[in-house]
C-alpha cells in the first residue's frame, strides 16, 4: 500500500500537546506524512492560553495552495479556525481542490476553557464548511453550539444531537461523549450507512491536554487504510486509550499535561 499523506490546518501550541504539534506527531507516530497549514499562533501551555494571533486569512489560502497544489494528500484534519474569514477561506479551497477524508475537529474551546473560534464563525463553520467534510468529531458543547440547542445531558439525547449534525450535510459523525456524567465514555458513530457505539474505561490521569486534536489527527491517519469509519474509529480510540494510559509517565508542564503520542516506542 502507499504511503499516506496528511495534511493538518489547525494553531500551533507551543508546549507540544495539542494544536498542529500534536497533529503532526499523531501523524508520525501512525505512519502518515505529515504536511501542516497554519491558521493561528497561539501563545498557550499546559495553564491555558495566554495569547492568540491570528493568520490573515489570504496567506492561510495561500499556504492551502502551496500544499495541494503540488503534493497528494490522502486525508485532512482541520482544527483551529478562529475567525469567519478563516473558515471561508480554507472552505473555498477545500471547494476547489475536492479533498478527500476530511475530518473536522470542531474547535471551539481549548481545555482551560479558553475560546478558539469567534461567536460568528460558527454559523459560516456550519453552513459552508460542514457539508464539505467526511467526518466531524464534535464534544457534547461543541454538538449543542452547532445545533444551536442545550448540551446533550444523557446519552439518549446525545443520539438525537448526532443524528441532527448528520442531516445538515457532513458524511459521518463522531459524537464524543467525555462530559457525560457516567463510568464509562461512550461516542456515537453516525453514518449514512448506520450508527456504533464505542465504550472505552475513563483512563484515570488529569493529563488530557490535546486529546481532541490527537483524536481526529489519529482518525485522518488511519483513514486511508481502512475501508468505513467504525473500523477507522475503533482503531483510533485504542491508539488513544493507550496513550492516555501512558500520559502521567510524562513530565511535561504544571497543569493539564498532553497524552503520550509515541507510548509504542518509548
Amino acid at each position: 500500500m502507499r504511503r499516506v499523506n496528511a495534511l493538518t490546518i489547525a494553531g500551533t501550541d507551543p508546549s507540544g500537546g495539542a494544536g498542529i504539534q500534536a497533529d503532526l506527531k499523531t501523524f508520525s507516530a501512525l505512519g502518515a506524512y505529515g504536511c501542516s497549514v497554519i491558521t493561528a499562533l497561539v501563545a498557550q501551555n499546559t495553564r491555558g492560553v495566554q495569547s492568540v494571533y491570528r493568520i490573515e486569512p489570504d496567506f492561510v489560502a495561500a499556504q492551502l495552495d502551496s500544499v495541494l497544489s503540488d503534493v497528494r494528500i490522502d486525508s485532512t484534519k482541520i482544527g483551529m479556525l478562529a475567525e469567519t474569514d478563516i473558515v471561508e477561506a480554507v472552505a473555498e479551497q477545500l471547494r476547489r481542490y475536492q479533498n478527500h477524508n476530511v475530518v473536522l475537529d470542531t474547535v471551539m474551546l481549548a481545555k482551560s476553557g479558553d475560546p478558539l473560534l469567534s461567536a460568528s464563525a460558527v454559523d459560516t463553520l456550519r453552513k459552508k464548511l460542514l457539508p464539505q467534510v467526511a467526518l466531524i468529531t464534535p464534544n457534547l458543547p461543541e454538538a449543542a453550539a452547532l445545533l444551536d440547542a442545550p448540551s446533550a445531558q444523557t446519552e439518549g439525547e446525545m443520539k438525537a444531537q448526532g443524528q441532527a449534525l448528520l442531516a445538515m450535510g457532513c458524511g459521518a459523525v463522531l459524537m464524543k461523549g467525555g462530559h457525560l456524567n457516567d463510568v464509562e465514555s461512550p461516542d456515537w458513530l453516525f453514518t449514512r450507512d448506520g450508527e456504533w457505539r464505542f465504550t472505552a474505561p475513563r483512563v484515570q490521569t488529569k493529563n488530557t491536554h490535546g486529546t481532541g486534536c490527537t483524536l481526529s489527527a489519529a482518525l485522518a491517519a488511519l483513514r486511508p487504510r481502512h475501508s468505513t469509519w467504525a473500523d477507522t474509529v475503533q482503531q483510533a480510540k485504542n491508539w488513544l486509550s493507550a496513550a492516555l494510559a501512558q500520559a502521567d509517565t510524562l513530565e511535561v508542564g504544571h497543569g493539564i499535561g498532553p497524552v503520550h503520542h509515541f507510548h509504542e516506542w518509548w
